[in-house]
């Protein structure tokens, strides 16, 4: 089962997209700050990273910045923001998707079983090569 860290200071957001994951399978961690999110990322195994750019300590771009540094994990952004130099600042720190807030939870979860499918074929990739 993939787990996935959602990070956002919105309590109906965060509500909203565990319960949408949980529905598809997922377990889920969530983290209202920075802070929490990078004491959960590196106590836990985590699969993927939903991630808030507007947060009260870190702002969503150093948390993907740290988060970078402990492991090559896929970080959607997820934020009201939504200037194109806000997206290309995130795309700049190796975030994998950019979703703008009001958001679809369907569409959200499509993109997070996409970056998902294609981390498990490096995966799969990586292994294929580590045995010959």
């Amino acid at each position: 089962m993939k787990t996935i860290l959602i990070v956002d200071d919105e309590n109906d957001i965060l509500e909203i997209i565990s319960e949408y994951a949980k529905q598809e399978g997922y377990t889920t961690i969530l983290a209202k700050d920075g802070e929490s999110a990078l004491k959960s990322f590196e106590e836990n195994s985590i699969d993927l990273v939903v991630l808030d750019i507007m947060l009260p300590d870190f702002n969503g771009y150093e948390v993907a910045d740290k988060i970078r540094k402990i492991e090559n994990v896929p970080i959607i952004m997820l934020s009201a923001k939504s200037q194109e130099e806000d997206k290309l600042k995130g795309f700049e720190l190796g975030i994998v998707d950019y979703v703008t807030k009001p958001f679809s939870p369907r569409e959200l979860m499509a993109r997070i079983k996409v970056n998902l499918n294609k981390s498990l074929e490096k995966e799969q990739d990586r292994d294929k090569y580590k045995r010959k």
